[in-house]
């Protein structure tokens, strides 16, 4: 499985120039100015407000905005953006709402535009972190079920790849705080089970010349594209 950066994934696979772009699920913005930099037009959604309020605390890209929204009822006309990405988010999307997110993000898409849907698999050195946190087997699962409902919606199947993010973190507490931001109920959990993720933290992961600690986090990334 090759090692790759998502953002140099991402980029691979998408002509960003020039597009307009929503990235549904863009927690503290990271995606969306990567993407305003490579020249497209970006509004993020996010339906929670601390990562909300980060996002906007970043000094700005470009021409980048923010939108309170659901991924499941986007508040956009039909047919009004080129790429619709969705990275890490889908899963998150309660699991009888992740097909209607698929449906709405059929539906915003201009004819011929490409979807992006880059999600985390359920296994790695990241997820085994994390799951006494929130096991998310079942959620990511029934994500890629939904996924698979694409030619239902109008989407055709464009390509699968499979690669390997090394998750990268300062510190614990670091770690501790990016899990906590879009989901705050995680916060008594890590209360109450916090030696055994910390021990696990150390465990885990490889620590670096660079002073980081990195975690093998494998993906899954489908492009789908909507019918002409």
């Amino acid at each position: 499985m090759q090692v790759r950066k998502n953002s140099e994934v991402l980029k691979s696979y998408l002509d960003l120039a020039g597009k307009k772009v929503l990235d549904v699920g863009s927690g503290e913005g990271h995606l969306t100015r990567m993407m305003t930099r490579e020249g497209a037009n970006v509004i993020g959604l996010e339906c929670t407000p601390r990562q909300l309020e980060r996002a906007k605390a970043y000094e700005t890209a470009g021409d980048e905005t923010y939108v309170d929204a659901f991924g499941q009822d986007l508040p956009f006309a039909d047919e009004e953006f080129d790429i619709v990405v969705m990275f890490n988010s889908l899963h998150h999307i309660p699991v009888d709402d992740q097909f209607k997110a698929l449906c709405e993000a059929a539906r915003v898409l201009k004819p011929v535009g490409q979807l992006y849907i880059s999600e985390p698999i359920a296994e790695g050195m990241n997820f085994e972190l994390l799951k006494p946190v929130d096991d998310e087997t079942y959620v990511r699962a029934r994500a890629l079920e939904a996924i698979k409902r694409h030619d239902e919606v109008g989407l055709v199947w464009v390509e699968e790849y499979v690669y390997n993010h090394p998750v990268q973190r300062k510190s614990y507490e670091e770690m501790r705080d990016k899990m906590i931001g879009p989901n705050p109920e995680r916060e008594a959990i890590f209360d109450v089970k916090d030696d055994e993720i910390r021990e696990a933290f150390g465990r885990l992961g490889t620590l670096k010349e660079d002073g980081y600690t990195y975690f093998d986090q494998p993906t899954r990334m489908n492009l789908l594209q909507k019918a002409g």
